[in-house]
Formats: C-alpha cells, structure tokens, sequence
C-alpha cells in the first residue's frame, strides 16, 4: 500500500537468516527473531520419544549476541527450533508468541512468563515507537499420519503484517512453520492474498520408519505456487541429519513451476532486504 502523507515510516523488512528456521527480523523500530535453534555444528537436538539429530551448521549469530529483541515467534515446541542454548541464555522477559501447547510449557516448566498461545487465525499486535506488527497464527500440520500426529507438538505458521502503529498494513510476511503441503493451507492465501515474502520451512525431515514431516522440494514449490507470494524465502534446510530434502531440490521445483524470479538466495548467514515498493527486487548481502 502507498504510504500516507506526512508517514515516514520505511517500508521495508531487513532479514538476517541465522540457520535452520532461525531468520532475525527488523521493520522500523521494531526487532522480532523466529524460531530460536543457537546449537552448534555437532551438538544434538532433541526431537522427543528418544529421537536425536545432530546439528551440520553454525549458527551466524550465538544467542548472547542478539540485539534487544520485541518478540520471539515460535513455530513449536522441537529441539531445532527451541534449543536449550535457548532456553538457558534467552532474556525472560521478552515476549513469544506460539501455540498453546508449547505457551504451556515454557511459562509454567521454562519460566518464560510473557508466552502466550495463539490458535489459529488469532494475533496479537506489537507496536514501538512508529512502527506495528501484528502476529497472526496460521493452520499447520507436522505429520500427515493422525498416529504420527499424535506423537509429534502441534505446529503453527504465522502471519507478519507490518505498517506505521495506527496504520494500514504495508508489508505482508507469511512464515510456514514445520508444516507438510497439505489443503488447510489454501486458505491461507484466501484470507491473505499476495504475501510480499513467504518463509517456507522446508529440508524434507525425514523420521524413523520413512516419515516426512516436513515439505521437501516439491512441496515447497506447490505451497509456493498456491499462496502466490511476491518472493519466496528458502530455510530449514542441510541444517541437521534428519533433513534429507536439498535446497538444490526446492530450487529445481521452483523453477519447473514457474517461480524462480521470485526466489530470494539468501543463504545461511546472509542479510536480505525486502521492501512493500511494487517492482522492487530484495537486495541479499
């Protein structure tokens, strides 16, 4: 959308990918960080019911270097997306912003007070200074299996809208969370059509007995295909053993499906620069 008269509020969202579904975000004055995973190359994660995967990648950034941070959006409870690197050094006092089951956990077991769970389609709205976001939680399904399902945390994507405080929305952020392809996401782009960036979690993870639960590279490509986003953010890939799906894969289904002027490279450790401007293309240092 145009920016109002006398709005001086940049319409833009500065990205540092930090690894796996880790991506620091940056509109205004505003400072927001996804799915905190601070393990290094080598250690574990723990993905429950005794199953462990071992990190392949360094984070860019450790969690004691994080800047003052506004929220945390956490897609669930798994041990790549909330580490107990996390868990030990995360200031308690920021807020986060993820599904029941896992506000639960951190406020009464992990003494992270300011949780609150979101279900589907409710928000909450973040304002500092000039600047607003207003965090919705998006339909997810980790498992395709209902057994599976059962056995796995609920997961949720988000939705990140971003404007000056008071304002219209200028810039649409969509993050998928460790969702599978599946058609409860349609609406998604019915409710919020033309996201100007969609974060797809992607990598193919792969558990024991042959069970993916989460979207390889076609999957990415047709989640792509159907929400229609302006560009497309690859992560959650070669991060940990479990991850069997490559970029390379994503980046071959995209192309075939017609998308690959919109594909945002920008690789672990990397910066992007998004802006709500029509015609313009993200900017990767």
């Amino acid at each position: 959308m145009s920016p109002t008269a006398g709005d001086t509020v940049d319409d833009t969202v500065d990205l540092h990918f930090i690894g796996n579904a880790t991506v620091l975000l940056r509109y205004g004055e505003l400072t927001l960080l996804t799915d905190p995973n601070f393990l290094h190359r080598g250690q574990y994660a723990y993905l429950g019911h005794g199953l462990v995967s071992r990190r392949l990648t360094e984070p860019a950034l450790d969690v004691c270097e994080l800047p003052r941070l506004d929220a945390v959006v956490l897609s669930h409870l798994h041990g790549d997306h909330w580490d107990r690197r996390t868990r030990r050094h995360l200031d308690r006092t920021v807020p986060i912003l993820t599904t029941p089951h896992a506000a639960r956990r951190l406020r009464v077991v992990h003494g992270f007070r300011r949780t609150a769970g979101l279900r589907t389609w409710r928000g909450f709205t973040f304002r500092r200074g000039r600047s607003q976001v207003r965090i919705m939680a998006m339909p997810g399904r980790h498992a395709g299996q209902p057994a599976l399902r059962a056995l796995l945390p609920p997961v949720m994507g988000s939705m990140l809208e971003f404007g000056p405080a008071g304002g219209l929305t200028r810039l649409r952020l969509y993050v998928s969370g460790d969702t599978l392809l599946h058609d409860g996401l349609d609406e998604v782009a019915r409710r919020f059509p033309a996201a100007d960036l969609a974060v797809l979690h992607l990598g193919g993870t792969r558990l024991p007995g042959g069970f993916v639960v989460t979207m390889d590279g076609a999957q990415g490509a047709e989640l792509a295909r159907r929400l229609d986003p302006r560009f497309v953010l690859p992560v959650h890939y070669g991060d940990y053993t479990v991850m069997k799906s490559p970029l390379e894969a994503f980046l071959a289904a995209a192309g075939e499906a017609g998308l690959a002027e919109r594909l945002v490279h920008c690789r672990h450790g990397q910066r992007a620069r998004v802006s709500a401007t029509a015609g313009s293309v993200p900017t990767v240092s």
